[in-house]
């Protein structure tokens, strides 16, 4: 949904109100306390049209009970407005540019846009198995090295390449034209074990083959499921067998943190790249903003 329709439709407090009930409950309204459907509308005062009251807990509830949006003194035309510029941005957007065009505090933003991430991340149609051509690789997010006023702490020798760096290493695998799926690790999580645990969670062993490059990592790899390899020092692709996929999507993290954010914290990078994740596997489809309140409203 772009902004000139979210405009459009919604114009009132009511009307999000009405959206989300109809998303949520498609016409039979359960209490989100004891689940029960004997409901009914409650009006008190200037609330009118907005609650419920459950007729087995004698409890007044609105739809936002149980979700993000619970206890939220921010307009939800406010969280439409945040959530469309969030799936509008290929390359994420930042709170600051959000704040600024929504006329927002920052940090209303900041919180706001968290929240948004953390239903991404619980999205169960995230969770299937990938199968096909499945593509597995490994990058690292950070800062570069500063420039210039070369004290012993920014001396370059300190700053390894590659997997001698000090930053946040990303694991992820790729299903080829479809879906992906990464996450943040701790450097000890490279090691052949830990990755072979984690494609066993997220790759449909007996209905994929998994490319990979050369790194010792995945060596042994075809003991569990068909393998092959690319050797980047020879070539980066060799027909059908590349890590090409793969190395797009860390092109749009990368671009997101130096572009966007210019800093992830440890605590927070795994809601960056589950934002990530989501916008890529719903590229292309135009009930985004549709599927990602669904998700949000969910219990």
């Amino acid at each position: 949904m772009n902004l000139i329709d979210l405009f459009q439709s919604f114009k009132t407090q009511e009307q999000a109100l009405e959206y989300l009930e109809t998303t949520r409950w498609h016409g039979k309204p359960v209490c989100p306390y004891c689940h029960d459907q004997r409901v009914y509308r409650h009006a008190s005062g200037d609330r009118a049209e907005q609650r419920w009251q459950c007729q087995n807990c004698h409890r007044a509830f609105a739809v936002t009970v149980g979700t993000i949006f619970h206890r939220t003194h921010v307009p939800l035309k406010n969280w439409f407005l945040v959530l469309a510029l969030m799936l509008n941005a290929k390359k994420s957007a930042s709170a600051y540019q959000i704040a600024r065009d929504l006329g927002m505090r920052r940090p209303t933003v900041w919180s706001m846009m968290h929240r948004i991430r953390v239903a991404m991340s619980s999205d169960p149609a995230q969770s299937a198995l990938l199968h096909g051509i499945v593509e597995a690789d490994e990058t690292y997010v950070g800062g570069k090295p500063r420039k210039g006023n070369r004290r012993d702490d920014d001396d370059p020798k300190h700053h390894g390449r590659g997997r001698a760096t000090k930053k946040t290493p990303v694991i992820g695998v790729i299903e080829r034209g479809g879906r992906v799926i990464a996450k943040p690790v701790k450097p000890k999580d490279l090691t052949r074990t830990a990755l072979a645990k984690f494609i066993s969670q997220h790759v449909d062993r007996a209905a994929s083959l998994l490319i990979t490059d050369e790194y010792r990592g995945y060596l042994g790899m075809s003991s569990m499921i068909r393998h092959m390899t690319i050797n980047h020092e020879i070539a980066y692709a060799d027909g059908p067998i590349h890590t090409n996929s793969i190395e797009g999507f860390w092109s749009l993290v990368k671009r997101a943190w130096y572009g966007q954010h210019h800093h992830y914290s440890r605590k927070y990078m795994p809601l960056y790249i589950s934002e990530a994740c989501y916008k890529f596997n719903k590229r292309g489809k135009a009930d985004t903003f549709e599927k990602m309140i669904a998700v949000m409203v969910r219990a």
